[in-house]
């Protein structure tokens, strides 16, 4: 039988074969498993949103890796909920607090930011702007996010040392993401067409200084791949000439600065990008993940990018749900054996709390053969 450490070396050196597009001798299998891990060992998902979620949160995650059997690893070692108001810049209700204890965190989706506001962040800088919007428009107790954020390196380490990879240590929302959770989806498009010009001075503020703590983390961290989310990026939302100035623009300089770091970067794929995919080709063979949610047909991803870009994904979370364990097998057999190389096998974004716990080993059974 082997031991944890090398089963972690052996996942490992899968995993990073498989960054390459490199023959390995199975697909990986890496989960996106917080709200899940929870539910699947017995929790409520107030249980991983106090005081001590990253802590809370860590352990159920490890003991469901453990329970699941061969996977290679998670997306992050801690649950995400929390630390929202962090990077979306908008209220978030929690489970336990503003929600029952068992539902799903939610963005509260509201105009929290103003128009007035892009002065002072063109003026003073984002850095300057930021912890006091968080306080005063947002009510977040951003010294109480942070202590429980301090626990992230150990839980890091307990995810290695129990054998499995933290597939993403490493985490940044492209700059757009902040003004349209901040401003509101819909306030932010007027802005678009109603001052253009400052909203794009406003974004270059802050990638100025996204860029410089991206570095800092990845210096921190070290990671092998570095989690970038356009959530609400896709093309499907936008024209093309304002999506090529005010999103696409922002996700080329992110991920360039990664790659450029030595490092390959993920870019999470919500929504429908088919229009675009043609865009990615531009990025070195090698240095992204193209990870789906599921909305971007994935074949037409492997078709346009699978000689050159990691595809990872992409199992609906209506069918971890829904389908019976033969369904949900069969479907990732298909994409296991049509992908071939360079494809990660995970849910479509996050496994659904209420995900069928024998939906998700089949799943993984697709990958391993067990």
């Amino acid at each position: 039988m082997k031991t944890t450490e090398e089963l972690y070396k052996e996942r490992l050196n899968r995993f990073r074969k498989t960054l390459a597009l490199e023959k390995t001798d199975r697909t990986p299998v890496i989960l996106m498993n917080d709200a899940f891990a929870a539910r699947h060992m017995g929790l409520k998902l107030a249980d991983i949103c106090g005081k001590d979620c990253i802590e809370a949160s860590n352990k159920v995650i490890v003991d469901s890796l453990k329970d699941l059997g061969d996977v290679d690893g998670t997306n992050s070692a801690y649950c995400v909920g929390p630390v929202f108001p962090l990077t979306f810049m908008s209220r978030v209700k929690l489970p336990g607090r503003e929600l029952e204890d068992d539902m799903l965190w939610q963005i509260d989706e509201a105009e929290m930011m103003k128009p007035e506001d892009y002065d002072t962040i063109i003026n003073k800088g984002w850095s300057s702007f930021m912890p006091g919007y968080l306080k005063d428009r947002l009510g977040v107790n951003v010294p109480e996010i942070k202590k429980a954020l301090a626990y992230a390196p150990q839980a890091i380490k307990n995810v290695k040392d129990a054998g499995f990879i933290v597939y993403s240590p490493a985490v940044a929302i492209t700059v757009n993401e902040y003004l349209s959770g901040g401003r509101s989806m819909a306030k932010f498009m007027m802005d678009l067409f109603r001052m253009p010009d400052k909203v794009e001075a406003v974004l270059e503020v802050i990638q100025a200084e996204v860029v410089e703590g991206i570095k800092k983390q990845i210096k921190d961290n070290k990671p092998d791949v570095f989690f970038l989310s356009p959530a609400r990026g896709a093309s499907e939302f936008y024209s093309p000439k304002l999506w090529e100035r005010f999103v696409w623009k922002y996700i080329k300089e992110t991920a360039d600065a990664i790659i450029d770091e030595g490092v390959v970067c993920d870019i999470h794929i919500d929504g429908n990008w088919e229009r675009d995919l043609n865009y990615f080709k531009d990025f070195p063979k090698g240095k992204i993940v193209f990870e789906t949610d599921g909305m971007t047909d994935i074949y037409k991803i492997k078709e346009v990018l699978g000689s050159t870009a990691c595809i990872k994904g992409d199992v609906p979370a209506a069918k971890l749900v829904l389908s019976t364990p033969d369904e949900v097998y069969d479907y990732a057999s298909k994409l296991v054996k049509d992908m071939g190389d360079g494809f990660i096998l995970s849910s479509g974004c996050s496994i659904p709390p209420n995900a069928k716990v024998e939906n998700v080993k089949a799943m993984i059974s697709a990958a391993t053969g067990k």
